[in-house]
């Protein structure tokens, strides 16, 4: 089914915005984290073939991978960002991915399983890149000139819709925020080739509609502003971490201000349920953070809690900002926007609709942290089917705590 290629991943820039800035506050306030990480086809049942078919190739690529090093014009890039500190970029500079912190194995259904075991400051960087490849090699074997037809066709809509919300974007009056939509599609691309491409054309579209992206490399490349800040896995390691279970979020909320004293203020509220996350997001935190994300449950009644907790706190919505991500495309995004106008800020992060949509059924894959320094960890997510974690005891114990009821 599959044949050997040429490296997939060519940068170590190649990955979210997020793995930096989580990476650093690990490196400077948690350095001797252990984490463990799992992989997970969502919908192995939708798969053209077995992703066992891909384990050799993946081998192969994880080696190259492991070969990679921070170039010299990659570490002044990240060193001209604000919020990158200089001791971190020299920490880059010797930095090398450990290939005996990452097994793949397989089973006698076709499954693919993928195992990262080793220090945080190591294990969470190899995420973005693991599932960059995976996309890459299971799609490899699935594409010919009529997917790449059909990819570019849908590309040339969504231009042409964004051509649309720019031209009804001349109607806003002056104080209404205009629709802003950023590529977050590096872990569940088509090729790495293709997100360029997509990319590219979007922001050479409409640059102040598509101005960002998680993809550090492209940020570099196409000088668009780079787009992230935590991820589910930061929250989760102060499960395991010195605090009380109860305080774990106030602390990583404290940790992340700590480490960008005002940079970077989008919280991701979704690691234990919206309504626990507000339970802790007090006012202090409140003032701190710029906005809240989006990643699980239904984004309207989500933004409505959001905007009636801040209108509780007295502080005025519109100051405030909140970024959906989850599962959208261009039209959903638009009619949040709309929805939102003119009571709170948004933003849009996009990943698979933009750098994936080729008429092909997308894999749904994640490699999510289970366990940190040999405790369980887990995020409740607001959507079915999101948790991952196979001890239900300390999942029950979660819940119990953040007084999160189980899903029906």
């Amino acid at each position: 089914m599959t044949v050997s290629y040429a490296p997939i991943i060519t940068s170590l820039l190649d990955n979210d915005l997020y793995k930096f800035t989580m990476l650093q506050a690990m490196l400077h306030q948690f350095p001797q984290t252990h984490g463990v990480y799992r992989f997970r086809c969502r919908n192995n049942k939708d798969a053209a073939y077995p992703l066992a078919d891909i384990q050799k190739d993946l081998e192969q690529q994880l080696d190259s991978l492991c070969e990679l090093r921070f170039l010299p014009d990659e570490l002044e890039y990240l060193r001209s960002l604000r919020f990158i500190r200089s001791d971190f970029v020299d920490y880059l500079e010797l930095f090398k991915l450990k290939r005996r912190f990452i097994t793949v194995s397989t089973d006698d259904k076709g499954r693919l399983f993928i195992d990262i075991e080793g220090p945080m400051i190591q294990a969470m960087f190899f995420e973005v890149f693991v599932l960059a490849i995976v996309n890459e090699l299971y799609f490899n074997a699935l594409s010919n000139d009529s997917v790449i037809e059909e990819g570019q066709r849908r590309l040339d809509a969504k231009v042409a819709l964004l051509h649309q919300y720019a031209e009804e974007q001349t109607q806003y009056d002056q104080d209404t925020p205009p629709f802003i939509v950023a590529d977050f599609g590096t872990r569940r691309r088509f090729s790495r080739r293709w997100q360029a491409h997509v990319v590219k054309t979007l922001h050479k579209a409409e640059p102040k509609i598509v101005g960002g992206t998680s993809n550090v490399y492209l940020t570099k490349q196409l000088g668009m502003t780079p787009i992230g800040t935590m991820a589910h896995e930061f929250m989760q390691a102060f499960q395991a971490l010195d605090v009380r279970l109860r305080d774990s979020q106030k602390a990583a909320l404290e940790a992340w201000v700590h480490e960008y004293r005002g940079d970077l203020g989008i919280a991701l509220t979704d690691v234990v349920g919206m309504d626990a996350f507000l339970r802790d997001f007090d006012l202090y935190f409140a003032k701190l953070f710029d906005g809240l994300r989006h990643d699980s449950g239904d984004p309207y009644i989500w933004g409505d809690k959001a905007i009636a907790h801040y209108e509780k706190l007295k502080i005025d919505p519109k100051t405030k900002i909140l970024t959906f991500s989850d599962g959208l495309d261009l039209e959903k995004a638009w009619e949040l926007h709309q929805y939102f106008k003119g009571r709170i800020r948004t933003s849009f992060g996009i990943g698979t609709n933009l750098t994936n949509d080729m008429g092909i059924t997308p894999i749904n894959i994640v490699l999510k942290l289970v366990e940190c320094n040999g405790q369980p960890v887990a995020k409740l997510s607001d959507s079915p089917g999101k948790t991952m974690i196979n001890n239900d005891t300390y999942l029950a114990y979660l819940r119990q705590v953040f007084e999160v009821d189980e899903p029906e």
